[in-house]
């Protein structure tokens, strides 16, 4: 596992992540309010990238708490965007409903996901998955958990034994790097791939053992910093796909149980795009 240090000490790591804990199960308690009483759905410019009250409210929670404890932190949340200093040395990561679509179709696959970068780091993790009633929290050197029960990644070590997990950016309809090439090759390779839909549960899955390697792009900083933390607190290797140091803003990851981590890597690369021919011509 790649070390990562936290210049603040274990006693307000603790106290951060029983914040972000609070936070994640605050907004929790928002989706289950709304399951199933959805009564507007919004695309918010993209065709798939959806919004909905759940959405809303489910971040407004999140944010009250963060400001009771925190009021001189910066915040990027998913639906209201950065507030407070761009330079500020703390920052919440917040996505308020991490599956949207799978939420709007009634889809019990979706979470809330809090994090807290230290000088752009992620520290602070938690995931709540308020459908199936798990709890992952992870602060670095604290370990990872789920229902504060310690978690370890897979001791998988081989790719054709693992099981996969991946998804597909919005824009995948109008770009050729759009994973379906990585998809197909990936499911041939190993035990299966997996599309949950919610990049924090993804993560969190990586993290407990049952799932081996992730990989995805077209990603931004709330969907993944809090599942950086719990991969990396369990024991696994987060890095961009070459194996280069993880960049948070570059939308990629490439997430292992560490013993597959390498070989996951050079497959990735040695895919070429499946392109867009293909396809049936639209009439």
């Amino acid at each position: 596992m790649l070390a990562v240090s936290c210049p603040l000490p274990e006693s307000e790591r603790q106290r951060y992540l029983e914040i972000a804990t609070e936070a994640a199960l605050a907004g929790g308690a928002v989706l289950q309010h709304y399951w199933g009483k959805l009564s507007e759905i919004e695309e918010k410019g993209r065709s798939g990238d959806l919004v909905t009250v759940a959405d809303r409210q489910s971040e407004a929670a999140v944010l009250d708490v963060i400001g009771r404890h925190c009021p001189d932190h910066a915040v990027l949340a998913e639906e209201s965007g950065l507030s407070g200093l761009a330079n500020n040395p703390f920052l919440w990561a917040i996505d308020p409903l991490d599956g949207t679509t799978n939420y709007a179709h009634q889809y019990p696959f979706s979470a809330v996901s809090v994090a807290l970068l230290v000088e752009g780091e992620p520290h602070i993790g938690v995931v709540y998955d308020p459908f199936h009633r798990e709890l992952f929290r992870a602060a670095t050197g604290l370990g990872a958990t789920r229902d504060r029960q310690p978690i370890r990644v897979s001791s998988t070590a081989e790719l054709s034994h693992s099981l996969l997990v991946t998804g597909f950016a919005y824009d995948r309809r109008e770009t050729e790097d759009n994973n379906y090439a990585e998809f197909c090759y990936l499911t041939h390779l190993t035990q299966g791939v997996r599309r949950g839909g919610a990049a924090a549960i993804d993560l969190a899955y990586i993290a407990c053992g049952r799932l081996d390697g992730y990989w995805e792009r077209g990603l931004s900083p709330w969907d993944l910093a809090a599942g950086v933390v719990l991969v990396r607190e369990a024991g696994g290797i987060v890095t961009a796909y070459d194996q280069s140091p993880f960049q948070l803003t570059s939308g990629r990851i490439l997430a292992t149980n560490g013993h597959l981590h390498a070989a996951l890597s050079e497959a990735l690369l040695r895919v070429k795009p499946l392109g867009f021919s293909f396809l049936p011509e639209e009439r």
